[in-house]
């Protein structure tokens, strides 16, 4: 299996991230979110390999199959992973593809190393720039919604995450597009993170500022969010985002909720190749 093999100086132990290299072309990297793996993007890399992309997709540090260290759950050292999994690979023109906390290693990514090996930037559900309500960032969530996730994990993962999952969907409005065997898939994958992990992580997506970060963006970037998105809402996130990084586009999907890649795959699909293409 292939890995990225780090010796990690600032924190406890190495890690080891897992990825996935398959198809020929130029490479796309797949960010997943949380609490989830790069399993997530099932039906977004047969159809992008068989459009002539070399499709990459990692577990974060804690996720999947990576490492479960004690420390590193900041967007500062995930983007270092990220760069790290470019240098190794000695890929150039990447697209990066982030989906909810996904887009917090490619704002961080930017500000940390630029954009000189990247060719564009998507954005997907994607918690950047900033998603903590604060005096000047109004459309923000209370810091005591993540409070309350940090305390679901604490005290009854297993059961925090079975509604999350729920909600992470919009379950009863689209039982049409999605089973109740693919929520239960995604609940098992939740479950085999880094307990953790999962729970730093919500600091990291909950309360980083990434709004400067973003405006260092000066390559092609898209942004795709659904309209019922009620895991991340669209006005701090994606709408600010568009605001804030010139020329880029906002695609706005509707009744899709924030699992829109499962959900609604057709589609987004289409619009992640009508960008890249």
């Amino acid at each position: 299996m292939p890995y990225l093999e780090k010796t990690t100086a600032q924190h406890d132990a190495d890690v080891s991230i897992y990825f996935e290299d398959q198809g020929e072309g130029q490479p796309i990297i797949l960010i997943h979110g949380w609490p989830l793996s790069g399993a997530m993007w099932e039906y977004q890399v047969p159809t992008l390999i068989e459009n002539g992309y070399r499709v990459i997709s990692y577990d974060r540090r804690g996720f999947g199959k990576s490492s479960r260290p004690w420390n590193g759950y900041d967007y500062h050292t995930m983007a270092e992973d990220l760069n790290d999994l470019i240098e190794q690979l000695e890929i150039e023109d990447v697209i990066l593809v982030g989906f909810s906390m996904g887009g917090g290693e490619l704002a961080q990514y930017v500000d940390t190393f630029g954009t000189s090996k990247i060719d564009k930037l998507v954005f997907m559900s994607s918690i950047a720039p900033y998603l903590l309500k604060t005096d000047d960032n109004p459309s923000g969530a209370p810091d005591d919604v993540f409070k309350g996730m940090e305390n679901g994990i604490k005290n009854d993962r297993a059961g925090f995450l079975k509604g999350f999952g729920s909600g992470f969907v919009n379950y009863e409005e689209n039982k049409e597009r999605i089973s109740q065997a693919q929520l239960d898939y995604n609940f098992q994958i939740a479950l085999d993170a880094s307990p953790k992990g999962t729970l730093d992580c919500i600091n990291a997506f909950g309360r980083t500022d990434l709004r400067d970060a973003l405006k260092k963006i000066d390559v092609p970037t898209l942004f795709i969010h659904g309209d019922t998105d009620n895991i991340v809402p669209i006005e701090p996130s994606s709408k600010q985002g568009h605001s804030i990084v010139k020329d880029s586009k906002l695609e706005i999907i509707k009744d899709a909720p924030h699992g829109l890649y499962v959900t609604h795959k057709d589609e987004v699909n289409k619009i992640l190749l009508d960008f890249i293409k």
